[in-house]
């Protein structure tokens, strides 16, 4: 995907979907996997960010090595030549789930995650909304059909976690492995249930 100089690129966007957290773990797994994050935030994402964690886009600047404004249509990951593993949004809100369903692209994340779509990379929806109307369904149906992966956090309890941030770890390693991409934090069935357990 990337030149062997250029280490993997993964475009991550955050909506105002309440989860941001996932974002920002996710942005913390891009660094301990070594790639390259592109991270676009929405505004409704930035005001989410304020609310649910007290950072601003400035304090997280540190954890995404590239950020780009979400109004800059035309950034690199605006464009299908610049190379990319695909994209995660973590979380997704379902306004921006539904732009993207209909191509809407007035703002930078989805444009991006309509380049992910026609390049025929991978783009991973982390969709937060309960409950879900009949329109939300066939907006993900649409979008499924169209190769996108929708990946909502939910929590895998077979994994015995033991706080908040284990449950959000589990599920942003989950979606991550959706790209090849093994993440430490994750607990897998039928290779670390064992342990966990104290079965044989």
């Amino acid at each position: 995907m990337t030149s062997p100089t250029q280490k993997p690129r993964l475009v991550v966007g955050i909506t105002g979907a309440s989860g941001s957290i996932y974002g920002l773990r996710t942005l913390d797994a891009c660094r301990e996997l070594g790639l390259e994050s592109h991270l676009v935030l929405s505004r409704a994402g930035a005001m989410t960010l304020q609310q649910e964690t007290g950072l601003s886009v400035t304090d997280i600047s540190a954890r995404a090595d590239v950020i780009h404004k979400v109004g800059d249509i035309g950034a690199p990951i605006s464009s299908g030549s610049f190379r990319t593993l695909g994209m995660i949004v973590a979380p997704c809100s379902v306004k921006s789930m539904s732009e993207i369903a209909v191509g809407v692209t007035g703002s930078l994340l989805p444009r991006a995650a309509d380049v992910t779509l026609k390049e025929r990379r991978l783009l991973v929806l982390m969709v937060r909304e309960t409950p879900l109307h009949l329109g939300h369904l066939r907006t993900m149906t649409q979008l499924a059909e169209m190769g996108a992966a929708i990946c909502p956090p939910l929590p895998a309890f077979y994994a015995r976690p033991k706080s908040i941030a284990e449950m959000v770890d589990q599920s942003v390693g989950r979606a991550l492995d959706l790209f090849g991409l093994e993440w430490k934090p994750v607990k897998r069935w039928g290779e670390d249930l064992a342990a966990l357990t104290g079965e044989p």
